[in-house]
């Protein structure tokens, strides 16, 4: 970002102007332009603009005559030239304000403009801020600022302005212009952002070929996307083209990078980590409990907390702010108590005049009274038995005279709420308070509230190996791993597994693992000797009220990572309002998390005990069984309306298991697909749970009208091993119409997945078991699928036949949408067998009835096969527009898949065009949509059509690597289009 072009003030010394809402503004970050507020003024002849554009560069200087003279005509001017000057100048003061355009020493200057007037000088502003950012470690902030520096720029600036001084400065702001986006690729890189930023920077060098470190960026890019061969093979691109045009070789930096990439060095892998900040001055209180030897990890709370430690014990001195108090608050075993007696003896040095600790018991039946503990404290701060009063009010008045003036740390350890905490608090500067509790103090005035959570994997693993040894561990790591992740991450949790283990030398690590492997068993197994992670959690249960206790039970019961207040509200069969008040009780018991607004989790050993309770207490026993009912009645409901939002006039939803529970209703298409993108995980998880013969039908009904989670690629996975869990239900409890419609499911998880056989195998069993129990919408959906795995698989008459069976099908169903996707379907049958005039028929039919019905995201699917058959008859125009629209939709629907697939064909519409650099970006977009979903094949397809457009720009290494790699794949798969890719590396490997 250094060099950047000085930009003017553009006013006087010592004045200010404000714009307003009329003010003028200029462009020359592109065509020269001036704007009276938000209308667009004409600026005159190609030379009077020049003139503007000369002034406006000068920094609001004075021009000589002369000089504008040169800047407008060079070495070469007319003989009337300075007449000119004049009557170009005449006629822009009657275009701009009066008092803008000024004559002063025979030449002229602009003056008086508002602030950000021009819009290079907002660009330089924007630059400058990004840089400062930049400095302080906020890439983020920095390349948002010098997005929005770029943004200023409206094509080649100075466009169609003559001149000589013209020419100079488009050059100079182009290469200003390269150098802010090469930054703003940087930081890409830095933030991890390398696959996107592959695509522009392929543009990028083949726009600019001779610029090495736009190439350098792209090597690293590709490098660090696991794309090492082609990052060589851009090395190797551009030495060539360095030698053949300039007859010199790569930068030293260049070839330093190739080098490194080629001895994979480490280094290069993943963006530098930002220096690691000071640690907080040590403070040292005198009575605290001795703090744990073992202690691991906490550090940004240990560097929190003694933060604000430190601002108390500075503020006596400079006269400051009250007195600090921080709550730290968490579940039993999170280590909230080992935290604070850390931070509290690192803070002993800023409290020199005393330090007092109290267990304040508030977790157990008897929690201590505040009049006794403050005695307590009275007593150890000098104070006679004989002059402490007997009153709390009185006490405590005395106790926070005895600390006036006195720098003193307080730690309460284990409260049980506000009310027991207030008169045990100091209250005058230079002394500090660190609470733990149970509970979060949100009541507690000008406290800094800290939630501790469990510990990150690290450092679970570290506090293991350093309570069982480093030998033990390192033999063992995968074990260790799977220990820590059984107990949670619960620092109690992990002590209490590490304790047992280094006691038994007999024992394994896996021999441990094992044994908490086993849920059921899990929290009998964390314990020993007077340690117990039931027995925590037990306190704060037993202190609950009966409708607290229920809720915590039976929402214990849900799979998934974590529930929303609305499927709360159903499994609790209560108002929202109700429920909420119930949830938000538990987070304050710190038994429940709350994950996000509206959302609440458990921590994994607490569900688990949870659930031993629900099993225990639970009364009557068919309310667990209820509840869950309750629940996945509710996530099909919901999942059914916002199936027939997305698909008008489908009629699956006619078909699927009646609820009695019911859904939330929808104003929005796009809240009702929020809501399905963010229950994701927990529908599929409600899947899997209710695979009782009494629920399995409405559990694969709702697996299948959640089917867009296969679609967009977001969730294929895990869509697909649900519908395996539930075929194998189905299969176990020999409910046949179960079982074909989890085929249906399965069958296009496999096609989404690029796994055709499979499809094809699940397509067709679900056809013969939807003609057996005569279900016929599941027989629908499979022969339409039957008919696209054919295309792939290029049976193309066995498709089409599949393709026929199926629109008739839909048609006798009254299913519209089904019936236009089939024809859609058909249209590309048709195309692969070079009927290109049907194809185009068939597709453009399809797409108006789903236009006619509304339905945006299947009228997309129809305009992606529209736009395949219009690429293949030449109408390359249409093609892109077809394309381009779908494509907007596909990404307004989260549909990754198909926005990949789309950018793939947009590529090969762009090859058929002769747009070979537009061609190359995107297929790389459509790489990184693709990126983990999608299938080998379909990556091989994307690769082919890079490494054309490769070719084509004269990246001719770049295109070996992507063509290689993409044979690999299908030969591999042995797929047909090896051959074809074979011909294209045939002339490339004489280059």
């Amino acid at each position: 970002m250094e060099g950047g072009p000085r930009v003017p003030e553009q006013r006087r010394p010592g004045s200010v102007t404000v714009a307003g809402p009329e003010a003028l503004r200029f462009g020359v970050l592109g065509p020269v332009r001036a704007w009276r507020g938000a209308e667009q003024i004409g600026t005159g002849s190609p030379q009077q603009r020049a003139l503007l554009a000369a002034l406006l560069l000068r920094e609001g200087r004075t021009a000589t005559a002369a000089e504008l003279i040169d800047a407008l005509w060079g070495t070469e001017p007319p003989s009337q030239a300075l007449a000119a000057l004049r009557t170009y100048a005449s006629r822009l003061r009657k275009i701009l304000d009066p008092g803008v355009l000024v004559s002063e020493s025979g030449g002229y200057a602009i003056r008086g403009l508002g602030e950000g007037a021009l819009d290079l000088a907002r660009a330089q502003e924007l630059a400058a801020r990004a840089e400062k950012a930049r400095a302080t470690g906020d890439l983020h902030r920095a390349r948002d600022l010098l997005g929005e520096a770029l943004g200023r720029w409206d094509g080649e600036p100075l466009a169609g302005v003559p001149g000589p001084y013209a020419e100079t400065q488009r050059v100079r702001l182009e290469e200003w212009r390269l150098g802010l986006l090469e930054s703003r690729l940087d930081m890409d890189l830095e933030q991890g952002c390398h696959a996107e930023a592959v695509s522009e920077l392929t543009a990028l060098t083949a726009a600019h070929p001779l610029r090495e470190r736009l190439r350098e960026l792209l090597m690293l890019a590709l490098y660090r996307s696991g794309r090492q061969a082609e990052a060589l093979a851009v090395y190797a691109d551009t030495r060539r083209l360095l030698s053949e045009e300039l007859g010199v070789d790569p930068r030293a930096g260049l070839s330093e990078l190739q080098q490194r990439i080629l001895q994979a060095d480490p280094a290069l892998a993943e963006p530098p980590s930002p220096a690691a900040e000071s640690p907080a001055p040590t403070v040292r209180p005198a009575q605290l409990p001795a703090s744990v030897p073992d202690f691991t990890g906490r550090t940004a709370f240990v560097d929190e907390l003694s933060e604000v430690l430190g601002s108390a014990s500075q503020s006596l001195d400079a006269g400051g702010r009250v007195m600090a108090v921080s709550a730290l608050a968490g579940i039993g075993g999170v280590g909230k108590t080992t935290l604070a007696v850390h931070v509290a003896h690192r803070a002993r040095a800023a409290f020199p005049d005393g330090q007092l600790y109290v267990d304040l018991q508030g977790a157990g039946p008897r929690p201590a009274e505040p009049e006794t503990v403050l005695g307590s404290f009275l007593r150890a701060l000098g104070t006679a038995d004989s002059a402490i009063p007997d009153s709390m009010e009185e006490r405590a008045a005395l106790y926070r005279s005895v600390l006036d003036g006195r720098r003193v740390l307080v730690l309460l350890d284990n409260a049980k709420d506000a009310a027991q905490v207030r008169p045990l608090l100091p209250g005058t500067e230079g002394c500090a308070a660190l609470v733990t509790s149970r509970v979060r103090m949100v009541d507690l005035a000008g406290a800094h509230l800290v939630d501790l959570d469990v510990m990150s994997p690290e450092e679970a693993l570290a506090l293991f190996t350093k309570i069982v040894s480093e030998e033990r561990v390192a033999a063992e790591r995968e074990a260790a791993l799977d220990v820590v992740a059984a107990c949670g991450f619960l620092p109690l949790a992990i002590r209490i597994a590490a304790s047992r283990l280094a006691a038994r030398r007999t024992w394994t690590v896996s021999v441990l693992a094992a044994k908490l492997a086993d849920e059921r068993r899990r929290l009998d197994e964390l314990q020993a000797g007077d340690l117990a992670v039931k027995a925590t959690f037990e306190l704060g249960y037993g202190q609950l009220e009966p409708a607290q206790a229920r809720a915590f039970r039976l929402l214990g019961l849900a799979d998934g990572p974590d529930i929303s207040l609305a499927a709360a509200a159903a499994v609790l069969d209560l108002p929202a309002e109700e429920t909420e008040d119930l949830l938000e009780s538990l987070v304050d018991t710190s038994l429940l998390e709350s994950a996000a607004p509206g959302r609440y989790r458990f921590h994994d050993l607490v569900r688990l005990y949870a659930r031993a309770c629900a099993e225990r207490d639970e009364q009557p026993p068919g309310e667990r069984e209820a509840a869950m009912s309750r629940l996945l009645d509710f996530y099909l409901a919901t999942a059914a309306q916002v199936y027939a939002m997305e698909r008008p006039g489908d009629r699956l939803v006619d078909h699927l298991e009646a609820t009695e529970y019911p859904g939330l209703r929808f104003e929005e298409r796009n809240r009702a697909r929020d809501w399905l993108y963010t229950e994701a995980i927990c529908l599929l998880a409600c899947v899997c749970q209710s695979t009782r013969p009494d629920q399995l039908r409405r559990a694969v009904d709702l697996l299948w009208a959640v089917i867009d989670l296969a679609e967009s690629g977001a969730n294929s996975k895990e869509y697909e091993a649900t519908g395996a869990a539930v075929r194998a239900a189905a299969q176990s409890c020999g409910d046949q119409r179960a079982e074909a419609r989890s085929l249906v499911t399965l069958a296009n998880g496999h096609h989404m997945s690029g796994r055709f056989e499979l499809a094809d195998q699940e397509a067709a069993g679900a056809v013969q078991l939807a003609e057996t129990v005569a279900d016929p919408l599941p027989q629908c959906w499979a022969s339409n699928m039957l008919g696209v795995i054919s295309l792939y698989q290029s049976r193309h008459t066995a498709g089409e036949g599949h393709l026929t069976r199926a629109i008739q099908s839909f048609r006798a169903a009254g299913d519209r949408p089904g019936e236009a996707s089939a024809l859609c379907n058909l249209s590309r049958i048709r195309l692969a067998m070079g009927r290109t005039e049907s194809a185009v028929k068939l597709a453009q039919q399809g797409t108006d009835m789903y236009d006619d019905m509304g339905h945006a995201l299947k009228g997309a699917n129809g305009r992606y096969a529209l736009g395949l058959a219009l690429t293949q008859s030449g109408q390359l125009g249409l093609a892109a527009e077809r394309l381009e629209e779908a494509l907007d939709v596909f990404r307004d629907s989260r549909q990754r898949l198909w926005e990949g697939m789309t950018l793939f064909r947009l590529s090969e519409v762009d090859l058929a065009a002769g747009r070979l650099t537009q061609a190359a970006t995107n297929a790389e977009w459509a790489l990184a949509r693709l990126r983990g979903i999608g299938g080998e094949w379909r990556r091989g397809n994307v690769l082919t059509a890079l490494g054309r457009a490769l070719t084509g720009i004269g990246q001719i290494g770049r295109a070996q690597v992507c063509l290689q790699e993409a044979l690999a794949v299908y030969e591999t798969l042995h797929a047909p289009e090896a051959d074809e890719v074979r011909a294209l590396l045939k002339p490339l490997a004489v280059a």
